[in-house]
């Protein structure tokens, strides 16, 4: 595809040699010619003096001499759009092997692929377009919308519902038990039924290995668009808004509630009965324990405002020095005090 091409399928201003063959994409030190490559993060801007690659997508103002530019409102986003342009997803006919067990109650929507070693319980309904990959299970009762894409070994329980276009990497399990126990009069723990299912709407991902828990009672629901990173658990009873990002290790306890647009970096855990308010921006690690409002960006554990975070580690940082100095302070004290005395 020519650059200038290119430039106009991205809305991006061209600016350099619009004739440039540009054959794929790949990141910014392991382009070669023909490639596109981008910067959006200026840590990486020496390496534009570097780059093989023949074009860069690249914000305003950015200087990029001898390589072409195309000017991108945001770089990271046109990139992603230009990957698509070279880069094919594997595509499935439809068809049913012949390993697969589907009940005879289930109904699957026309165009759909289902693999090897597939199993579909009874009263199933799997919308068009879908693809089932190989040794996926989804118990009775469950509804799923059109184009849905589960990867080998990621399982539905029964009743839950799914939405259009939803995604299931590898190992992810929707609608498992909620951990629920109650304690009995001899210490043991007695298992509470998990009476409700897990909603997914429209557009949802869910990660390698990550568990959206079913309801006690009601529901577990996970807002449309909303991305949910590897090695996620989300527990019983929680609602997760709209265009969220739950980002890998992150832990919500039951019944916790996050907005609509929050970010939710590595490691942050809620503790449950909770609520956060739309556009809340968590650092890696923070603590959630107890309800956050939002369009804030917080830090720490127990997490609050990144402003007021800086100044706590800004001290921490000094405590060593601060307790030899209150130390040597006291010493000087109680010298004084003796001295007073003699």
């Amino acid at each position: 595809m020519k650059l200038f091409e290119l430039a106009d399928r991205l809305n991006c201003r061209l600016e350099g040699d619009g004739e440039l063959e540009i054959t794929g994409v790949a990141g910014i030190k392991e382009a070669a010619p023909g490639h596109l490559t981008f910067l959006s993060n200026t840590r990486y801007s020496a390496a534009l003096k570097t780059t093989r690659a023949s074009a860069v997508l690249v914000s305003a103002g950015v200087a990029t001499t001898p390589v072409a530019a195309l000017r991108s409102a945001d770089p990271y986003l046109d990139f992603s759009r230009a990957i698509d342009l070279f880069h094919q997803s594997p595509s499935y006919e439809p068809e049913v092997h012949p390993t697969a067990v589907i009940s005879a109650t289930a109904h699957i929507g026309v165009g759909a692929h289902i693999g090897p070693y597939c199993f579909i319980d009874d009263d199933v309904v799997i919308g068009p377009h879908s693809v089932l990959h190989s040794f996926v299970t989804i118990y009775r009762g469950a509804r799923i919308g059109e184009r849905f894409f589960a990867h080998s070994h990621s399982c539905v329980r029964e009743n839950c519902q799914l939405g259009d276009r939803v995604i299931l990497q590898n190992g992810a399990v929707i609608g498992g038990d909620g951990f629920g126990y109650a304690r009995e009069a001899d210490g043991s723990w007695r298992k509470t039924q998990q009476a409700g299912i897990t909603v997914l709407e429209n557009d949802v991902e869910v990660q390698a290995n990550s568990a959206v828990d079913r309801a006690t009672i009601g529901e577990t629901r996970i807002g449309r668009g909303t991305k949910i990173d590897d090695l996620v658990l989300i527990g019983h009873a929680s609602q997760v808004g709209e265009d969220t990002l739950l980002c890998g290790q992150v832990g919500l306890a039951g019944s916790t509630h996050i907005g609509n647009r929050c970010i939710l970096a590595g490691q942050v855990g809620a503790g449950g009965h909770l609520t956060v308010g739309d556009g809340a921006v968590f650092a890696a690690q923070s603590g959630i324990p107890n309800d956050m409002p939002g369009n804030a960006v917080y830090s720490g554990t127990p997490a609050q405002e990144m402003s007021k975070w800086l100044k706590v580690i800004t001290v921490f940082t000094h405590l060593a020095e601060v307790n030899k100095n209150v130390r040597e302070l006291q010493s000087q004290v109680a010298q004084l005090q003796k001295s007073a005395q003699k």
